[in-house]
């Protein structure tokens, strides 16, 4: 511990600016500490993760690691009750030494709406940038402990999870013959809202005063003062893991009664659990099994901390009959389980990508796919691991009837013919692509859903935890498998990926679709440098302005 505590403020006494900071250096001090909590809280030492997560929040690497994740990511711009944003190096030096424990003090939050699928709107807390960086700062030593504790088949906002991993678990549940043939659809009701602060005090393993603090912050919203009693800040970087871990435990409650997988008790109830934040869906032999034992556990597990199923959202489904879950509807025909897009979902991209197209009526051909194509392709690459072809078809043909209708609209003294021949050419063997010269000269073109090819998803292994070091190489080929198969894994931006060993040749940290990349020409363009690949390097959007201001 004393090499620690001498090596993390020896960084700080080395630079003088924010484009000084050694980041690699930074990255490597807080992944060790990182790495010694969670095997501290792996064999429950509890006093020891205590005293590395104090020593982690006090360094000056994970000070600035901090102040770099909340200057990056989306919301960079959007301030809080104060009105700052730290958008200059200056800026960001500064607050480097403004993240405190001593007198801090959280400032309410800014309360916004955002409309939900269903008409509503749901309620949103922006805190300002101190106290986002504040709990940046404070998720670097919580997330070891929640990745180390975590429930195995949870999957809602966990780095290296995602949907497409909870809807493959529920295939291993329930594709077999002889597999459960029921399913408790679980919904909590207003989860992030509603969870004990108490419980949340007393049994997270953070700083309780901190803690504390952020949970009884208030919002502010038409001039007053709102207190909180209740719920985490929806919109603060620590609660959807302080949310996670609150939930965490079910599994292990739901196994010490009807057994782990694969075991003789479980064969005979076959009850499993998978859970996408605060949606979930457990498997059962029976309905009885599942209304009279497992319903009557769920809930007093969610009582204890302050919460309740949702009565018109917790229903009980034979698998022939089919449920959605994450966008996706699982049903078995016979004995042959399939999962495809749900009506609902389907219903809603239809409709989103309509507004899109009558809401831009004298937009050129050429710019409206250039709204449209991401849209597609985000839909579809999220649908792509599921029996999702004759859908994706189905797509392609009501699109295809919404911008004829487009083009028919703006050219009504026009023969059809001559539409056909402006806005729909021939590429490769397929017909009637809809087509539209861009001002740069360059023929665009729409994508088709249909041409997106469906892949089945690998899920990640279970118990798999990124602060082990034996799982590094496992996350590894993880990134790679992911890289390759998505659309970049076509381009030039792979083979510069592969060919850096996946790294940042800056900061030798892992380069990740949540990081982000730049393209750097080491020998500038106006220098005469090309596109080759000898002349590119792929680094970190601040890395590479760091690179640039020297």
């Amino acid at each position: 511990m004393s090499t620690a505590e001498t090596a993390v403020p020896a960084s700080s006494h080395l630079t003088a600016s924010w484009h000084s900071i050694d980041w690699e250096t930074s990255h490597r001090q807080v992944r060790g500490l990182q790495v010694r909590i969670a095997k501290a809280a792996k064999s429950q030492q509890w006093r020891r993760v205590k005293a590395l997560q104090r020593m982690l929040v006090r360094s000056f690497a994970a000070k600035a690691l901090a102040v770099k994740r909340v200057t990056e990511n989306r919301g960079r711009r959007t301030p809080g009750v104060d009105g700052e944003t730290w958008s200059t190096p200056e800026g960001k030096w500064g607050a480097i030494f403004r993240l405190k424990r001593t007198g801090y003090q959280p400032r309410p939050l800014r309360r916004v709406y955002i409309p939900k699928a269903n008409g509503q709107r749901r309620p949103l807390g922006i805190p300002t940038m101190l106290d986002r960086a504040m709990q940046a700062l404070y998720l670097l030593a919580l997330e070891p402990v929640s990745e180390t504790t975590a429930d195995r088949n949870s999957y809602g906002f966990r780095p290296y999870r995602s949907t497409a991993d909870a809807i493959e678990q529920l295939f291993v549940n329930l594709g077999r013959k002889h597999s459960a043939q029921w399913v408790m659809e679980g919904d909590i009701k207003g989860c992030f809202d509603n969870i004990n602060h108490d419980w949340l005090i007393t049994n997270i393993p953070l700083d309780k005063v901190v803690l504390r603090k952020w949970l009884k912050a208030g919002y502010m919203e038409s001039g007053l003062l709102n207190p909180t009693e209740a719920g985490t800040p929806q919109g603060g970087i620590i609660s959807p893991v302080l949310a996670n871990m609150a939930l965490d435990g079910l599994e292990k409650v739901l196994e010490s009664q009807f057994g782990q997988r694969n075991t003789k008790a479980s064969y005979k109830t076959k009850v499993n659990y998978v859970r996408y934040a605060d949606d979930f869906v457990i498997t059962g032999i029976s309905k009885e099994l599942l209304e009279n034992e497992v319903k009557p556990l769920v809930e007093a597990f969610m009582a204890e901390r302050g919460l309740s199923l949702a009565v018109e959202k917790t229903l009980f489904t034979h698998v022939s009959d089919g449920f959605d879950f994450l966008g996706q509807n699982v049903r078995k025909y016979g004995d042959k389980l399939l999962i495809k897009p749900a009506h609902k979902n389907l219903k809603a991209f239809l409709v989103k990508v309509k507004a899109m197209i009558e809401g831009n009526k004298t937009l050129p051909a050429s710019l409206l796919i250039d709204k449209l194509n991401p849209v597609i392709r985000g839909w579809a690459n999220y649908h792509r691991p599921v029996v999702a072809k004759q859908t994706f078809n189905y797509v392609d043909y009501r699109i295809w009837k919404l911008l004829w209708q487009w083009c028919r609209r703006r050219h009504l003294n026009r023969s059809k013919r001559w539409i056909k021949e402006k806005y729909f050419k021939r590429v490769g063997t397929r017909s009637w692509v809809f087509s539209g010269l861009h001002p740069s000269g360059k023929l665009k073109t729409l994508l088709y859903a249909s041409d997106v090819p469906i892949k089945r998803h690998t899920k990640i292994r279970a118990e798999a935890n990124p602060f082990d070091p034996a799982d590094e190489m496992y996350f590894e080929e993880r990134l790679e498998y992911t890289w390759r198969n998505s659309d970049e894994g076509k381009r030039k931006t792979l083979k510069l990926w592969i060919i850096q060993k996946k790294r940042c040749p800056r900061c030798k940290q892992l380069i990740t679709f949540d990081t982000g990349w730049n393209i750097h020409h080491i020998i500038e363009r106006h220098k005469g440098g090309g596109d080759e690949l000898e002349n590119l390097e792929l680094l970190h959007p601040n890395c590479h302005r760091q690179l640039h201001s020297r």
